[in-house]
């Protein structure tokens, strides 16, 4: 790694701070949480598709949001990460 780019764990540590960033990872959690363990797994989004049985545009499209996961989808990106799903229902605040 070039000695003048940051881990993902300290560039997540600083972004973490800025309230815009928060919010947007917020709204995207699946798709943030599906990128940041691909990339602390080491993996690009190609190899990650390979290993859930699906190309990486559908990969692509959740992690930047512009999809929707279905939790069989999402059962399988964990296992192929070696993760767990959290599933949480909140009252909507409007």
């Amino acid at each position: 790694m070039p000695k003048n780019l940051p881990t993902f764990e300290n560039w997540e540590a600083e972004k973490i701070k800025e309230a815009e960033f928060l919010a947007a990872a917020e709204e995207l959690e699946p798709g943030y949480q599906v990128a940041r363990l691909r990339i602390l797994r080491g993996l690009t989004q190609a190899q990650l598709a390979e290993m859930v049985g699906t190309r990486q545009p559908s990969i692509a499209r959740l992690e930047n949001g512009s999809s929707i996961p279905s939790l069989s989808f999402l059962n399988k990106i964990a296992t192929a990460l070696n993760a767990k799903i959290e599933l949480r229902l909140v009252p909507d605040s409007k």
